[in-house]
Parts: C-alpha cells; structure tokens; sequence
C-alpha cells in the first residue's frame, strides 16, 4: 500500500465522508464566531443601552411630572421651583457655582485619595500583625461611629486652615470603609495557597505582593467606591458645620445662602450639581472597578447566559 492510498479519502470511504464534513465545519465555526461577537450601537455594546435607557427614562418621566405637577397646583417657587426654573438657575448662576462645585470637588477627591493611601496602608500593616490589628482596629471604628458633626467643630478650631479642616473631616468619614473591607480582602487569600508560599520559602513581601493583594482586589476597589460618596458627604457637612463664606465657598455654603435669602431655585441648583458630583465620582470608581477585574475576576466577567 502506497503512502497516497493512506490519505484520507483516497481509498477508505469514511475518509471521503469526513472531508465534506470538515469543510462545512468551517462556515459554521465561523458563524458561531460572529454570533458570540455582540453587536454595538454608537460604540457601546447592545447589552449596555438597556442600563442607560431605563434609568434615564424613569428620570425624564419624575421631571416631567414634576413640571407638571408645580405648575398644574401652581406651588409658589420659593417652595417647590420646577424642573425647568431650577435649570435656568443654573445656567444664569453657573459662574458661583462652579467655582463652588470645584471646591467641593477637589476637597472630596483629595480625601479619598489621602483614604485610600492610609487605609490600605494600615490594611497591611494589620494584615503583617495580628497584634497591631488587635489593638488599633477598635479606634478605627470608633472614629467610624463618632457622628462627624460633632467633632467637625473641635476639627475647625484645632486646625489652622479651613481647607485642611474640611479635609480631615471627609477623611475621617471615607477612610474605614476602604480599611474594612481591605483588611478582609487580605485576610481572604486562600489558605492552601498561603500554607504553598510558606512551604516554597515565600517571603512576608512576596506573599504580600503575589498572593494578598491581588486576592483583597474586588474587596478593596468596593470599598473605594462606598468612600468615594462617603467622602463627598463629609466634605458637604463639614462646609455646612464651618459655614466659611466669600469666593472660597463650597456648594454647601451656597445651599445655606441661598436657603437664609429664600433663593430656593438657586438652593435646588446647588443640590443638583452636589448629586451630579456624587454620580460622576461613582460612575468613574464603578468603571475602574470594571476595567480592573473584567479579566480575571467572577464579578467583572461575563458570561454567556
């Protein structure tokens, strides 16, 4: 028997059979392929503008009725403003309250990042001994309960600078959820793996490194985003607790302004850009956290049912 007689489908019969089906083998992988590969609208993938619509929807609709509702049981605007009065508002005080908007922007995202470098540092640090954990975490709860108010004036009179004051409040309110929840995520790292680093001769730091941390991720990126409206809130009430006036004024000082001279569209349009700022700083944590585990992680991933 010659070599050329060994080839499938020269000679054998269920060798010419196979070799139809290996080629209409191939349109069909191709097809499952393709529909695998979701389809996109305007860049985004057709699974994500449900997300987008309905919540929207659902806001449009609140509005309208709103607007509707003011105007139909004619509410005097120093009680309830509509939709539409609140937005020109805005625009005609955009200047004040942008500069105010930044103010309590930058005093927000500066405490969450002082949060996230001190408590993922004592995250470790407790993570390194339990001792130290023993005896330090009950002081980080006890700041956690202690209702911001009441310390923000001793806060403002201890420290020099305003700034400095409104920071170390939205700290103080941002910074145990990002503690929490890092502390659990190290703590997490399976056990077996952890009994194979001991067994190789891992050290502390590479234990640390390729074990712990990339275990405490998902813990740790959820507790950014709990503090990143946490810290918001804190900035919010320290400004109210320190009432600081002039051109240096956050969107709190604004609401109370405007609520002491009854401007109270000027006072919804303030309310307004604090939620927006909420909403954005939650929106882009969520979507770090996305882009962080979509890869690896069961809570990014996604599946096809």
């Amino acid at each position: 028997m010659s070599a050329r007689d060994l080839r499938p489908g020269a000679a054998d019969p269920e060798g010419a059979a196979a070799a139809p089906l290996h080629a209409l083998a191939l349109p069909l992988e191709d097809e499952l392929i393709e529909a695998t590969q979701e389809r996109r609208i305007l860049g985004l993938p057709a699974s994500a503008w449900p997300k987008i619509i309905a919540p929207a929807a659902v806001g449009l609709i609140v509005l309208v009725l709103w607007e509707v509702l003011v105007r139909a049981l004619h509410v005097p605007t120093f009680i309830l403003p509509g939709p539409l009065l609140i937005a020109q508002t805005l625009v005609r005080e955009w200047g004040p309250l942008s500069s105010s908007l930044w103010i309590t922007a930058s005093i927000s995202l500066a405490a969450l990042v002082t949060a996230i470098v001190i408590g993922m540092a004592l995250a470790i640090l407790f993570t390194q001994s339990k001792w130290i954990e023993t005896a330090f975490f009950p002081y980080a709860v006890v700041l956690q309960v202690t209702p911001v108010v009441a310390i923000a004036p001793l806060i403002i009179i201890w420290a020099d600078n305003v700034n400095l004051s409104l920071l170390i409040c939205a700290w103080l309110v941002a910074f145990f959820p990002i503690l929490s929840n890092s502390t659990l995520g190290l703590n997490s790292a399976d056990h077996n793996l952890l009994n194979l680093f001991r067994i190789y001769g891992a050290s502390r730091w590479q234990t640390l490194w390729n074990l712990r941390l990339p275990a405490s991720m998902p813990y740790f990126l959820g507790g950014v985003r709990i503090s990143g409206g946490l810290a918001l809130i804190g900035a919010v009430v320290a400004e109210f607790v320190a009432g600081t006036g002039g051109s240096a004024s956050g969107l709190a000082f604004r609401i109370l302004e405007s609520g002491y001279n009854l401007q109270i569209p000027r006072m919804f349009a303030a309310l307004a850009l604090v939620s927006l700022c909420g909403i954005v700083i939650f929106g882009c944590l969520s979507l770090v956290s996305y882009l962080s585990l979509r890869h690896w992680h069961d809570s990014a991933l996604k599946r096809e049912n």
